[in-house]
């Protein structure tokens, strides 16, 4: 046996444990893949949300305006506290549901917008 091949082995089997723990979002599409969406297809709360954050408030919910740290790899990398996070309200729901808006950029005139309706889990760029 050379002895390289217990390095190549050992470098191997890094390799495939990288693979099968990598979570999933590791693997998901990146915002170059991500669908887009026109403000007049949005759902009318979304629109409401969207001219809230560009008049720079007031928000409906505590936690609008909170850092969004990206931890699903969707959305463009960016330094941390380039996306903030918005509520979307939801018809019916008791609590703050699963709809957001996610902009990254200054507050009141953000780069860019996304729009999730299941909670992180896909986002679509809000075209203007």
């Amino acid at each position: 046996m050379s002895r390289m091949q217990p390095i190549v082995r050992a470098a191997a089997g890094f390799l495939l444990a990288a693979a099968l723990f990598t979570p999933p979002a590791a693997f998901a599409r990146t915002s170059a893949d991500a669908a887009e969406i026109a403000v007049a297809q949005l759902p009318r709360e979304a629109r409401a949300v969207l001219a809230t954050i560009r008049a720079g408030g007031p928000y409906r919910y505590e936690r609008d305006g909170v850092v969004f740290g990206n931890r699903e790899r969707l959305l463009p990398a960016q330094a941390r506290g380039y996306y903030h996070e918005y509520t979307v309200p939801t018809p019916g729901a008791a609590n703050r549901g699963a709809r957001r808006v996610v902009c990254g950029g200054p507050k009141s005139t953000p780069d860019a917008c996304y729009y999730t309706a299941d909670h992180y889990q896909s986002f679509a760029r809000i075209r203007e």
